[in-house]
């Protein structure tokens, strides 16, 4: 089970900032869409006659200039129409390869304005014999004639302008869409990181009082928040002091009372062992109320910090224990509370993993790098060979004052050893996965940021 959940895909998808660009871009989207269709039909017919009553223009001067100008003249005539006015003539003949007209959605209202004042034997193309243009027939006495227009002239016949235009303010609108989410994300996502750390045991930076008014209120009543959980983190250290000198001073007193009785040695040593498991169960209470402050934090070298451990679990009768510790695993935390974390699954195992059919516990402890950069991540294993718990209460072991006597054995103490883990862990931005080992027992893994 992962106690630090990981920022899937799916709710990348569905943050605030995405909802928001996805909503603006929707609309822009559709209002150009809407735009676009809406001018379209609106100009179609305007468009048409224009573009109609200049083709008819130029057809009309053209036949009248050629039928009218001395046949001498005609070939400088037509010299001066390509050089000037762009227009082409050429006489139609029953071979030419003639492709379609123009594939425009205006074509058709064109075609019936210009039969209409030309003649419906009008002809239209967009390419004769291999030669692009806008192509119209026309007749002078019996002879046929084709004119040919360049597309620049026939503005509007394409919709490419349109698409571009359209294209550039989608763009600009995206753009706009995109500063407008994250000018609307950015004080949530502040308020996000700064409660995430507030969770993980860090402090974090007051947050900015400006913008909006409702940002404003909101980080204001944050910044008092942290504020007065300052002061109360403050106070509780000041009050579990107290308490731990109140508690412990009589179960002094009461030790050395026993210690100067008259009693017997087993008696004496009874009394002497319920007095340490008072003891014990003070020190989880203070340990499991006790804050881990990120104020605290510093690299850790956890190579070093668990081979010692391990080296000190060696010494105990009862344990067998088996390393595989990589060097230089460094993290950042606090090194005391690390090693209380270590130490809990280690005496969590040795009181209630004992190995069946022994008179022992065996542990394996393993410590490896991996990923790289910022991903690179410190992997702390620890697997006993003892009976395991139930799959379906795993996740209840792990809540304070819970002791699973039935599948770990006989329980001392207050049931806060792993609460105690987990809680540490949470604060250095650690995840915690539990789960039972094939063959046999428990296997805690741990995952830390490395330094």
């Amino acid at each position: 089970m992962k106690l630090v959940p990981q920022l899937s895909l799916a709710r990348l998808k569905s943050g605030l900032f995405w909802r928001t660009f996805l909503l603006l871009g929707t609309l822009t989207t559709v209002s150009m869409i809407s735009w676009i269709g809406m001018i379209s039909v609106i100009q179609r017919e305007p468009q048409a006659q224009q573009i109609s009553a200049q083709v008819i223009s130029v057809v009309t001067i053209t036949h009248a200039a050629l039928t009218h100008s001395a046949p001498e003249l005609r070939r400088e005539l037509l010299f001066d129409l390509v050089s000037n006015e762009g227009i082409r003539i050429f006489p139609l003949e029953e071979d030419d390869r003639i492709d379609p007209p123009p594939d425009n959605y205006l074509m058709p209202d064109i075609e019936a304005l210009v039969k209409a004042k030309l003649g419906q034997d009008t002809r239209f193309s967009a390419r004769v014999n291999g030669v692009a243009g806008f192509w119209v027939s026309f007749k002078i006495d019996d002879d046929e004639y084709w004119l040919m227009l360049d597309r620049e002239r026939l503005r509007g016949l394409t919709g490419f302008q349109w698409l571009g235009w359209a294209s550039l303010v989608s763009l600009l609108s995206l753009i706009g869409a995109a500063i407008i989410s994250s000018l609307i994300n950015l004080p949530l996502s502040r308020l996000t990181v700064a409660a995430r750390a507030i969770a993980q045991g860090k402090q974090p930076a007051p947050l900015p009082e400006k913008g909006p008014i409702e940002i404003i209120e909101a980080n204001r009543s944050f910044n008092q928040m942290v504020d007065d959980l300052k002061q109360v983190e403050s106070d509780r250290a000041v009050i579990l002091a107290g308490i731990s000198h109140d508690l412990r001073t009589p179960l002094a007193r009461m030790q050395l009372e026993v210690e100067m009785a008259n009693l017997s040695d087993e008696a004496r040593d009874g009394i002497q062992s319920d007095i340490g498991q008072m003891d014990d169960i003070i020190g989880q209470f203070l340990d499991y109320a006790k804050p881990t402050e990120a104020s605290s934090f510093t690299e850790v070298d956890l190579s070093g910090l668990l081979t010692d451990m391990a080296r000190e679990t060696m010494r105990l009768p009862d344990v067998r224990i088996s390393t595989a510790i990589a060097g230089d695993a460094h993290v950042m935390g606090n090194p005391t509370d690390l090693r209380r974390v270590l130490n809990n699954l280690v005496e969590n195992a040795r009181r209630y993993a004992r190995t069946p059919g022994s008179e022992f516990t065996e542990l394996d402890i393993s410590c490896q790098l991996r990923g790289s950069g910022a991903a690179r991540r410190v992997i702390i294993d620890v697997q006993d060979h003892g009976p395991g718990v139930p799959v379906e209460k795993i996740e209840q072991m792990l809540k304070p004052f819970t002791r699973l006597d039935t599948a770990r054995g006989q329980a001392n103490g207050a049931g806060l050893g792993l609460a105690i883990v987990e809680r540490v862990l949470l604060r250095h931005g650690a995840e915690l996965q539990v789960r039972n080992r094939a063959g046999g027992g428990l296997a805690f893994q741990i995952s830390l940021p490395a330094a």
